[in-house]
This record gives structure tokens, C-alpha cells and sequence, in this order.
């Protein structure tokens, strides 16, 4: 076994082990508490899983009486799973770490064939803990088979050891847990080696094909095939976006979100074909009409379009092809024939003149043409070379106005598609939103779409084919060239043209959804990092003409204080106009925040005036305008009723919309993503992926920000990676029945929250020390216990009967309760160990996080020690101990929204009147597209930044960004260019970003 493997295997303390990620915390954690204390819960996640597979050959008895009490004493050999999970994480380069593992393997490989007093040998109390760590991670194991495994079951993992035995199959193992699914050792470090052994990248997938899937999905996404099977792995291991991005960045060579995503969808379509595939062959084995030709053919495909192509003959009901007719003439052997032995054909053998298609030597001809069209357009060889060729030569999409009655086609919808009636465009430079754009026209019916490959790719294609791929071996007569010829211009005709224009239209409507698909993405994560405005008293307003504008005030912490409908549009503005006047100076309300929907310009104007007048003296009341988009919905929906009950929807509306400012986030995760409207063709792209991409953007935000678990929503903690609905609610109903978490491990008792869910969650979860010491000590003076479980000391933390079930185990653990400041920050418990260090390196203490001197010390440290150099003494990566010094220096209740933009305040109003051409303005980017930016001037309709006038050059390099475009919620200054107020239409130029 090469070196590579083993450094792959020891380099990665830090690193997630494949499904007991319990012993996250216990890697890095020496404590004994921590290790017992999984013990009570780890294991019970799986006890009801169905076994994929029994334990090695080896792994039976020895093990049966496991007993968790006296866990510092197992340690026969069970370090092996331990070693399984690290296998499959990313190899760092680190010698000096190479070299202490290495002794680490060798005295466990001893240790697994002999006996168990070899554990005393070890040098190293770190190793000692790991060690006993592990132990106790397949002693768990172990019981829940049913079974217990002998101290050779973990044979797999010593096999980078050198002296121990080989597995039959090094890629995929099966121990002695009882896991959901199988746990499988790499055969080479996930990090970038210097050099890639043989079968690097090689990934086991379920569904075998004749393609390697790391490889295809390299090319399809244009990233490091090393960084694409580190992706695989970690999505095989149910690791969620937010947790990969921020916690496993060397192992994706920090990617971002949106190329990781980009990721996942290509590989669940790379997947979602490999299964199909497979399901077709059973289909037709079936029927008996399997060839190992066909069966090559269908192993090749790496798309729906070239299966439907290749298996589209075989399908059920099917009258067959021409060819397939033909073949049960049997003129197979003639064709092939011509091509192999066209001097000893004779067509005129194969005439029977009493069996129709074989009566006369033309329909034996048209038969033996049929088939070789139909080899030649199934060919693997000849469909790459046609690729190719196109991708080389002038290939165009066309449209133009379909010839149907007037009656059946919208006078309007043609009028929106004036640009594409007669539009040509070269399939490599067309721009996805015209694809969209096309799309639409021709689902209704508007427009007629052709792919055009001009006659020289046909020519030059025919030419290749008679002189290499399908040149006859020896000498053919004229007539059967004729045929050879024949066959070729009729296969491009009839069949591989169809072909291409299918993949062609499907490739960009696919890359143009995907796109469409990013961009509503961005807009959302950018909507929802808008910085929030806290500590302020709102007023919500949403607009209305007949039944009023209805108004909400709510508190500093979203209270809702009053409530309230005025009648502004009605004659009544004036009488009104006291009432508000009033409202604001009993609340001490001086924000007013108007929703973008009916009667909002009237509205504005409305406050405006007044504003300008200074009526609401004293105060100096200011308004903003926010997108109400998917208020009304929001407003009647379950969640609303839940959270005020017995409240107007309509009132509810106006809730949400000051809210908004206050919060967005917070917020907008209450509604479904595709109703906040920011984006562009959303009803056109496929459903199931916007919606997973929308849910992943708004995990993936919920998450960075991070939530206070004592007094977050329901609705907001379900968004943070690792759990769902369910988890959720059992957090929520867990804190009402025993109080606030005190730390983060007390989220281990929540029912259905194992390793793996705790794992995922656990950083992007804070608890407010603040808070959470006042607690704990009333707690302590008053009755000396907290929550009813007793205050004992770490020494007293033991597990009673495992077997007792899942509810009983989860209570059985007696834990010390006490805050840990390192909770309030976004570092993972599974590096707290690696935190301390760094502590007592700088000389810190727990309580001294996120305070000036603390951010002094590191900034010392760092310039006299150098990030590389203390990461290697601290055997964790570069990017781990950016997140535990970022985790350090931040105070407590950082939020890294408030470095962006905050709402655009504003006192006055313009209108679409007053604008000139020329004319500088700041603005708010409301909606970003593929073809331009919207901004909110203030004239009561957004004007459009052409795609071609937002440079690089005028995008700030100094201002933190939340993406690398415009997005939603950015401040802008424009200059008008034109003005067509018959349209309403107005064109900006940007100028830049404020």
C-alpha cells in the first residue's frame, strides 16, 4: 500500500468521519464527559435501522457483554472505525503529523491482532483519548448489530498500517454498526495530491456505467476531478451546503455556494440518467430484445436525450424502426457484409420474390440501407465526431412567427415577442434569457424554433464517415458505395440531425434554467443578507385605495403594538391624517415603512407631504419602501395564524412589511421563496429545481447568520443545515418543557437529533452567554439542580442500561451543565479542543472572546508565528483556524449582515415628470436579471441598467459584498439615458456602487 493512502487517513483529525459524528466533538475534545455522554445517545439512531450488510468474516464473538461504564477499558482493537471515517476525508499535507499517526497505526495494528495490554503502550495521553474514543465509537457499534465483533472486525482500518492482512476489496467495507448506509476507505487522500495514484477519484457508485462519474462531472462543471470526488463523498455522507462551506473548505478548495450547488444538481442529473439507464435495461431484458451491442450503447449515455435516442425503438407499443424490419428480414448479415466482405456480397441471394420488402433487389437495397443508417447513428464514434464538428462550425437557432390564425394566438403575447420573429442567432453566443425568451414563445404558440446546421457539416461528416469510420475493408463495387453513401445522408437526415437539434435545444434550455435558476438565487441571498434595522419602533403600511391602508406598530423586539386601518385615498386624507400624527407620538414612532404594492406612490406622496411640511413635529419621521412581495400570501397562512391569532390577515400584511425592515431575514423565511419575486422566467424553469435551490439559499443564509436558540422562531431554527420541520419543533417543545439550552451539547437530548443532525447544526447554533449565566445561576441558588438533572462533576457522567431503548437513553446521561463561551461563536465543537490550545498558546482565557484585548493577543501571535506555521503546530488546516479565530475575535452577537447596505430612508418624493435625460440619482437595486439590473429611483417605476453597462470597473473593490453582481437591496448612483414615459420605461447607466 503507498504511502498516500496512510497520509490520507492520518492527516485529517479535523476532519468529518463518515456517520458517527459524534465523535466530531470527540476528537476534539480530551474530556471524558464528552466521550461518555455520546455514548448514551450515539448508537440509538441506528438501532432500527435495517443491517445493509453482516460484519466481517471475523467479527463475532469477544465483544458480546459491552458494558459503557467502564468505557476507559475498551480498547481491544476498535480504533478501526475511527480509522474507516478518517480514510475517506481530505489529505493535508503535514509530515510532522504523517510521522506521530504512523506510530499511532502501528501499535494499533499490534494491538488488534494481539491483545489489549498494548494499549498502555501508547506515548501520547492525546493519542490515549483518541484512542479510547473510538473504542467506545465500535463497541457502540458492535452491541447495535446484534452481534458482538471479535478485535479483528476493524481489519480494514489497519490495512494502511503495512503488517496486517488485506480485505478482499479495499473500496468498499461493511463493519460491525449497523449503519444506514455502508461505510466505505478511500484509496487515496481527498486533498490535492502532488501526484494522483492509479483509481484516485475513483467513486463507487450504486449504478455502474460505462462512464466514470467523477470524471464527466469535472467536465460538466469545470472543476478538479480531486475537489469533484471530495464534493461526492461529503454529499454521500448527507453533509449539507452551509456545513461544507464553512467547516470542510480545503476539501472543495474553497468553492462557493453557488458552484457547489452547481455540484449537486449536475451530479443528481448525472445520477438520475444512470438510473434510468439501468431501469431501461432491465426493461428490454425483459423482452428479450437485449444486445450486447444495445447494452454497450445504453451504458454510454450520459444524457435523457441520447437514451431516448438509442432505446426509443425498443420501447413498448413501438411499431418498430425500419431497421429493426429489416433485421427480421434478415438483411443484418448483408449489411454487415458490405462492410466487412463487400467483394463475396451478392444482394441478389437474399431475393425471395414471395416475401414482401425482399421481392426485388430496390427493396433489398432500402432494407440493408435502413440498418447501416441505424448502426451509424447509434455509434459512439461517429455521434463524437458530429459533436465535435458542430461545436467547430456555424450551428444557429432560429425563430420566427408561427403561421397560425389570429384567433388562437393573443394579440399581446405577439406583441411581447416583437425582438424574436425573426431572430437567428449562433447557438455558442446566444444569451440564456433569449433562450427563455424563445421557450416561451413557442409554448404559446407564437413562435416557430429551429436548430440550423448548414450543409457543410453534413458534407464534411459523410466524408469522414466513407473514409474512416465506415470504410468498407477491401473493395466495394460502385453500387454498394451507392448504398454506403445512401445510407449516410439518410441516417444525418433522418436521424442524427433530430438528434443533435434535441440535445441542442435540451443543453441550452437546461444551461438557461440553471442560470435563471443562480440568478434568482443570488437576488434572494442578497434580499435576505439586507443588514437589519434593530432597535427601532416601525410603522407598517400596507397600501390600499377602497378598504384603506392598514397600518401595524411594532416594538423594538417585533411586538406588535397597535393596529390600525386609515382611509387616506378617499377624500379623507386630512381627518386621517391626526390619527397617524398621533399613533407615531404615543409609540414614539418615527420610521414609516410603506409596502411596494397598490396605491404605495400615493401612499409615499401622502407622507411625503406631510413629512416636507414637518407636520409629525417633534419627530423627524423618515419612510422606506420594501417589496410586500408575498405578504398576502404569508398573511393567510397557517404559520401567521399560528403566530397571531385572532388578527385580520389584512392587518397581518402590514405586520410583515415593517418587519421586513427590521428583520429580513427573519422574516422572509416565512414565505416560500418563489413568491418573494426576484426573479425572472421563475414559472418557466423546472419547479423541482428552483425549489431546492431556493431552500438551499435560504438554509445556506439562515445558517451563516446563525440563531439563538433560546429565542429564535420555529420557523427559522427549520432552516438551519441539518434540520427539518420535525427537529424543529421538537427543539422548540424541548426548551418550553425544560427551559433554556444551557450549552450545546444539551441539544443531544432532543428526540430525533443524532450525531449526524448535531453535527451539521451544532455551529451554526449560539447561546448567549449573557443570558444564559444569569439563568444558570437563579437556577443554582434556588434549588441546586438545573432542569432536574443533577449538578455532578464530569468524573460522574455514566450511561445506565443501553439497551433500555432510544427514549430512555437519551435522559440517561448525568451532565454537568455550565456555559461554555465558546458556544456564542461560530466555531464547531468539533475544533473547541483545537480552540483552547490556541488559547493557552496566546495566553487567553474563555471569557476574554470578542473583547479588544483579545483580537490584540491573536494579531500578535499571528505576525510573530505565521497562520501556516501555527495551524501545523495545532495539527488542524489553515481554514480551521480561520474560523476559530474569526469565532474568537467577533463580539458576542456579531452579525455579519450589518456591513451591508441598510434601507434607503427618504423625506421627499420624485416624480417620472421631473426626470432628464442626464439626470444623476441614487437608487436601490430591486431585481437583478440576465439582462439588466432594476433600480428603485424613486419615481415610482424601477428603470433598467443594460447587462452591457455593468462593468467590472464600476463594482466597488473595497465594499464587503455578498456576491460578486448587483443584487437586491444595493445602493446605486445612476444616470438616466432615455426616457420613454408613453412606456414608462426608463434606461440607466451605472455609474457606482455607493
Amino acid at each position: 500500500m503507498s504511502s498516500l493512502p496512510r497520509r490520507a487517513k492520518v492527516q485529517v483529525q479535523g476532519v468529518l468521519p463518515k456517520d458517527e459524528f459524534s465523535s466530531f466533538s470527540e476528537l476534539s475534545s480530551a474530556s471524558e464527559e464528552d466521550d461518555k455522554e455520546d455514548s448514551a445517545w450515539e448508537p440509538q439512531k441506528k438501532v432500527p435501522r435495517s443491517r445493509k450488510q453482516p460484519p466481517s468474516k471475523e467479527s463475532k464473538p469477544k465483544r458480546m457483554p459491552r458494558v459503557k461504564k467502564n468505557t476507559p477499558q475498551i480498547s481491544d482493537g476498535s480504533e478501526v472505525v475511527v480509522k474507516e471515517e478518517l480514510n475517506s476525508s481530505v489529505a493535508i499535507a503535514d509530515t510532522a503529523l504523517e510521522d506521530r499517526k504512523n506510530k499511532l497505526d502501528t501499535v494499533q495494528t499490534l494491538k488488534t491482532a494481539k491483545t489489549k495490554r498494548k494499549c498502555s503502550a501508547q506515548p501520547h495521553a492525546a493519542q490515549r483519548t483518541k484512542k479510547l474514543k473510538v473504542d467506545e465509537e465500535t463497541s457502540k457499534a458492535s452491541n447495535l448489530e446484534g452481534e458482538s465483533n471479535s478485535s479483528e472486525t476493524p481489519s480494514t482500518s489497519t490495512m494502511w498500517g503495512g503488517t496486517c492482512k488485506k480485505e478482499e476489496n479495499e473500496d468498499d467495507f461493511t463493519f460491525g454498526q449497523s449503519p444506514l448506509k455502508k461505510m466505505k476507505t478511500e484509496t487515496c487522500p481527498q486533498g490535492q495530491p502532488v501526484k494522483f495514484p492509479a483509481n484516485a477519484n475513483n467513486i463507487k457508485e450504486e449504478v455502474e456505467m460505462n462512464w466514470d462519474i467523477v470524471q464527466v462531472l469535472s467536465e460538466r462543471t469545470n472543476i478538479e476531478p480531486w475537489v469533484c470526488a471530495n464534493t461526492i463523498r461529503l454529499f454521500n455522507d448527507d453533509n449539507t451546503i452551509p456545513f461544507i462551506i464553512r467547516y470542510r473548505k480545503e476539501l472543495i478548495n474553497n468553492l462557493d455556494a453557488d458552484s457547489l450547488r452547481e455540484v449537486q444538481q449536475t451530479l443528481e442529473e448525472l445520477r438520475a440518467v444512470a438510473k434510468k439507464v439501468h431501469s431501461t435495461i432491465q426493461k428490454i431484458k425483459k423482452e428479450g430484445k437485449m444486445s450486447e451491442c444495445l447494452l454497450k450503447a445504453m451504458l454510454n449515455c450520459k444524457t435523457f436525450e441520447e437514451l431516448e435516442h438509442v432505446s426509443a425503438p425498443y420501447k413498448t407499443g413501438s411499431k418498430g424502426t425500419k431497421a429493426q424490419r429489416a433485421r427480421q428480414l434478415g438483411l443484418e448479415g448483408a449489411a454487415r457484409a458490405l462492410l466487412e466482405k463487400p467483394g463475396e456480397l451478392s444482394l441478389l441471394s437474399y431475393i425471395r420474390p414471395d416475401v414482401k420488402g425482399l421481392s426485388t433487389l430496390q427493396d433489398i437495397e432500402i432494407g440493408v440501407q435502413h440498418i447501416l443508417a441505424d448502426m451509424i447513428a447509434k455509434d459512439k464514434d461517429t455521434l463524437d465526431f458530429i459533436r465535435n464538428l458542430c461545436q467547430n462550425r456555424h450551428v444557429c437557432i432560429q425563430s420566427s412567427l408561427a403561421k397560425v390564425s389570429s384567433k388562437k394566438v393573443n394579440e399581446k403575447d405577439v406583441d411581447k415577442f416583437l425582438l424574436y420573429q425573426h431572430f437567428s442567432c449562433n447557438i455558442r453566443s446566444i444569451h440564456h434569457h433569449q433562450i427563455l425568451a424563445i421557450n416561451r414563445g413557442e409554448n404559446l404558440k407564437v413562435l416557430t424554433v429551429k436548430v440550423n446546421i448548414s450543409d457543410g457539416v453534413k458534407d464534411e461528416f459523410c466524408r469522414w464517415c466513407i473514409q474512416n469510420r465506415w470504410r468498407p475493408r477491401g473493395f466495394a463495387r460502385p453500387e454498394l458505395m451507392k448504398i454506403l453513401r445512401d445510407s449516410l445522408n439518410d441516417s444525418f437526415k433522418r436521424l442524427i440531425y433530430p438528434l443533435l437539434c434535441r440535445e441542442f435545444r435540451a443543453k441550452l434550455t437546461s444551461d438557461a434554467e440553471k442560470e435563471s435558476v443562480m440568478m434568482f438565487g443570488r437576488n434572494l441571498r442578497q434580499l435576505l443578507l439586507t443588514s437589519p434595522v434593530p432597535g427601532r419602533t416601525l410603522m407598517g403600511v400596507d397600501p390600499g385605495y377602497k378598504h384603506g391602508c392598514k397600518l401595524a406598530i411594532i416594538s423594538p423586539t417585533s411586538q406588535i403594538l397597535h393596529t390600525d386601518v386609515v382611509y387616506l385615498h378617499c377624500g379623507q386624507g386630512f381627518r386621517e391624517a391626526e390619527k397617524i400624527k398621533r399613533l407615531l407620538l404615543n409609540f414614539n414612532c418615527s420610521t414609516v415603512v410603506i409596502g411596494n404594492g397598490t396605491a404605495c406612490r400615493e401612499t409615499e406622496a401622502y407622507f411625503a407631504d406631510l413629512i416636507m411640511k414637518n407636520y409629525f413635529a417633534p419627530l423627524d419621521v423618515v419612510y422606506c419602501i420594501v417589496s410586500e412581495a408575498g405578504a398576502s400570501i404569508y398573511s393567510v397562512s397557517p404559520e401567521a395564524n399560528k403566530e397571531m391569532p385572532g388578527l385580520d390577515p389584512n392587518l397581518r400584511s402590514a405586520v410583515s412589511i415593517a418587519r421586513r425592515v427590521q428583520d429580513p431575514l427573519a422574516e422572509l423565511v416565512k414565505i416560500e421563496p418563489k413568491h418573494i419575486g426576484v426573479g425572472m422566467y421563475q414559472h418557466d424553469v423546472s419547479q423541482t429545481l428552483l425549489k431546492a435551490t431556493l431552500d438551499s439559499v435560504v438554509e445556506e443564509c439562515v445558517s451563516f447568520v446563525g440563531v439563538d436558540i433560546n429565542i429564535c422562531s420555529e420557523v427559522l431554527l427549520r432552516h438551519i443545515a441539518g434540520l427539518n420541520a420535525n427537529r424543529a419543533k421538537n427543539i422548540i417543545e424541548w426548551r418550553e418543557k425544560n427551559g433554556p439550552f444551557i450549552n450545546r451539547e444539551q441539544l443531544k437530548k432532543v428526540k430525533g437529533l443524532g450525531p449526524k443532525s448535531f453535527q451539521q447544526c451544532a455551529g451554526f447554533i449560539r447561546i448567549n452567554q449573557d443570558y444564559i449565566r444569569t439563568f444558570c445561576s437563579q437556577q443554582t441558588e434556588s434549588s441546586g439542580q438545573i432542569r432536574g438533572v443533577a449538578v455532578t462533576s464530569s468524573a460522574d457522567i455514566e450511561v445506565t442500561n443501553e439497551k433500555q431503548g432510544k427514549k430512555k437513553s437519551k435522559t440517561a446521561v448525568n451532565v454537568l451543565l455550565k456555559p461554555n463561551p465558546l458556544d456564542q461563536t461560530c466555531i464547531h465543537p468539533e475544533s473547541y479542543d483545537i480552540a483552547m490550545r490556541f488559547l493557552s498558546s496566546i495566553g487567553g482565557t474563555l471569557y476574554e472572546i470578542g473583547k479588544p484585548e483579545m483580537q490584540q493577543k491573536i494579531n500578535s501571535f499571528l505576525e510573530k508565528e505565521g497562520m501556516e506555521k501555527i495551524a501545523e503546530r495545532l495539527q488542524t488546516t489553515v481554514h480551521t483556524l480561520q474560523v476559530i479565530i474569526d469565532g474568537l475575535s467577533q463580539p458576542e452577537s456579531f452579525d455579519f449582515r450589518t456591513d451591508f447596505d441598510k434601507p434607503d430612508f427618504k423625506r421627499s418624493i420624485v416624480c417620472l415628470e421631473d426626470l432628464q435625460v442626464g439626470t444623476v440619482l441614487t437608487g436601490k437595486v430591486e431585481n437583478a436579471t440576465l439582462f439588466g439590473i432594476f433600480v428603485d429611483i424613486g419615481v415610482g417605476k424601477s428603470g433598467l441598467i443594460p447587462i452591457r453597462n455593468v462593468t467590472e470597473a464600476k463594482l466597488s473593490k473595497t465594499k464587503k459584498r455578498r456576491s460578486l453582481g448587483l443584487g437586491p437591496g444595493e445602493r446605486v448612483e445612476v444616470q438616466v439615458l432615455n426616457i420613454d414615459i408613453p412606456r414608462s420605461r426608463i434606461t440607466l447607466d451605472l455609474i457606482r456602487v455607493l
